[in-house]
Order: structure tokens, then sequence, then C-alpha cells
């Protein structure tokens, strides 16, 4: 026998309930816009290209192309298309760029929390130092946005052995960094259940941009088939969760945001027959499907 997590069972794709989301849709799509701070001349960051020694200019500054102009032209893109989104916070965005993270609260978007920075990854840090982690990020949206926030992505999706444990006695309701289903996934914690959401490491500008290397019209073209074919798999009863992952200081550069449009424009034309929300929105619709429907 393998090591194993112990978080959940296996449960194949054929054995699911038939459920649905609001007025019967069986397709939930939303968006994880990242907004990300980074320390300069130290710690970790997303490469345009191979970094040189530190500071890192380049690099660094790529990055913060997002924070001062690329956000704010996602920003009017999701106004144009009526289309909401989950914010993943790094809570330093709260004294580095204020005014970006209020240009979303105004829409009404849901702030989850993601760490202070994404220049530290959570996953190397004593159990202690890590709850301390969550706990400053927490306390800075709440005195921010009035309330807690329900989920969360880590910084680099990096996680310790205590990681669900800890976000669970934090209070959070759900996390973003199990990428293992099409469909939600209730995590078994030490402080009880802890709700997994597909987030993707497909759709997702960083893994397919800067990693893959795709181009904007590629990266386009990738959300529009994985929506056309997740509606095409629906017709099988199945719900399932489509999100997109979203950086600006990637998708925010002109051509790569004309390209985004596009395929954004499919999905919002398309609204009447799929369920367009938010991480926190499939929470609560989960909350009303009977015990045992997710698996």
């Amino acid at each position: 026998m393998l090591p194993h997590h112990g978080r959940f069972p296996y449960s194949p794709w054929t054995a699911r309930a038939r459920e649905s989301w609001p007025s019967g849709r069986k397709l939930a799509v939303y968006l994880g816009v990242n907004l990300e701070h980074f320390a300069f001349g130290e710690g970790l960051g997303a490469e345009l290209a191979p970094g040189g020694p530190q500071p890192d200019v380049l690099n660094y500054t790529w990055r913060e192309y997002g924070n001062r102009v690329g956000g704010f032209r996602l920003v009017q893109l999701l106004d144009e298309l009526e289309l909401p989104a989950t914010v993943l916070l790094n809570s330093a965005m709260y004294h580095h760029a204020p005014e970006l993270v209020a240009a979303h609260r105004a829409r009404g978007d849901e702030m989850a929390g993601h760490g202070r920075t994404n220049s530290e990854r959570q996953s190397t840090l004593p159990e202690a130092e890590e709850a301390r982690l969550i706990a400053e990020s927490t306390a800075e949206i709440v005195r921010h946005e009035g309330r807690a926030p329900r989920g969360w992505l880590s910084p680099w999706i990096a996680e310790s052995r205590v990681t669900p444990d800890l976000l669970a006695e934090a209070g959070y309701r759900y996390t973003l960094n199990w990428c293992m289903d099409d469909q939600p996934v209730w995590k078994t914690t030490r402080a009880g259940r802890l709700l997994s959401i597909p987030y993707p490491q497909e759709a997702n500008d960083i893994p397919a941009i800067a990693a893959r290397k795709d181009g904007a019209k590629q990266f386009a073209e990738l959300i529009v088939d994985d929506f056309h074919e997740r509606l095409r798999q629906t017709q099988d009863g199945v719900p399932q969760v489509m999100g997109i992952a979203l950086h600006p200081y990637i998708v925010g550069q002109p051509y790569r945001l004309r390209a985004l449009r596009e395929a954004l424009a499919v999905i919002a034309a398309r609204r009447d027959e799929v369920w367009i929300t938010t991480a926190g929105g499939i929470y609560d619709h989960c909350l009303t499907w009977p015990e045992g429907s997710i698996v």
C-alpha cells in the first residue's frame, strides 16, 4: 500500500450523483483573479525570462505591471462582459495597491485568502508559523472587507501536511488547492469538513503561458475548447465545475487581453445555459445538495 493523504476516498467519475446547479444547469463557471504582490530583490516569483542575480528587475517589474496597469484593464473587461470573479488576494495588496483591491470590491467580487505574498511558500514553515501566516492574511481581509474570507488558495498552491487542518481551524469553508476532480469534494480535517473546489491547472495562464509558452490565442482557444467540451460532457447529467485562473500581469498585457475578451465573450453569451458564479457561490449551493452526493 502506498502512502495516502487520508483526506478523502477515491471516487470514480461514473459513480457520481446527478445533482444540478441553480435552475437545473449542469456546468458552473467561475473566474479566479489572482492579485499578488512580490518582494523586491528576494523571495519567489514567476519569471518571464530566467532570472539573474537579485535584484531581478526584469521579472519584478513584469509582475508589477499587473498591479499598476493590467489589473485595472481586466476589471474593465469583467465589467464589459458582466462577469463576477473570485479575487485570490495576497493581503500585502492592501498596502501596496489598495486601489486595485477597491476596484474589485466596488464590483462586489468575492475576496478569498491567498496568503500574505507570493514571495513565500507556507509549506516550508513550522506549523505554528504557518498558522500565523493564515491568521495574519485573514485578519487583514477582515479589517478591510468587514467579513472573513471563506475560501483559500495557498501561494504557489503549496501545502504542508497540516494545511487543511489549519484552514478549517481558522474558519475557512473551502480550499482551491487540490485539482484532482471536476466536482467539489469534501475533505476530512481535524476540525471538521473542508470543501475542495476545483481550481484549474490547465485553464490557468501561469502553467499555460509562463510554463508551456502558449501564445495568447492558444490560451484563449484552450478556454473555449474546455468550455465547449464540458458543455458536451454534462449531457450525461453529472454537474461540473470549470474554473479559469487569471493573473493580471499575464492576461492584462494588451494582446493577451484582446484574445481573452473573445474567449470570455463566448462563455458570457451562454449564460442562460451555464451558471456563471464565484467559488463561494459554488460552496453555498453544494450545501443544498443531499448528504452523500458529494464524495
